[in-house]
Order: structure tokens, then sequence, then C-alpha cells
């Protein structure tokens, strides 16, 4: 599949991605915390698949 756009735009738009840690994502978290499960966010057994 080929980039439609110049290297310089795929830079930018790349940059304003913010993926990690969202407010969304925290809530959720911290509501599952709240009722006493547990998880890990990246688990290597998981990766391994």
């Amino acid at each position: 599949m080929t980039d439609v756009h110049f290297k310089e735009v795929r830079i930018y738009k790349m940059s304003r991605i913010n993926g990690k840690d969202t407010k969304p994502e925290i809530l959720v978290r911290k509501s599952l915390f709240a009722k006493g499960l547990c998880y890990r966010l990246h688990d290597e057994k998981m990766a391994r698949s």
C-alpha cells in the first residue's frame, strides 16, 4: 500500500496521535482497581501467542 501523504505531513499527523493513558482508559483502570480486579498492562505471556 502506498502512502498518500508527503513525509512531512505523515510525521506531523503521527506526532498528534496520543494512544496511551487516555482519560477513558484511566477511568476504566481505576474502576477495575476499585472493584478489586488485578491486571497487567503489558504481560509478556499475552504477547507470545
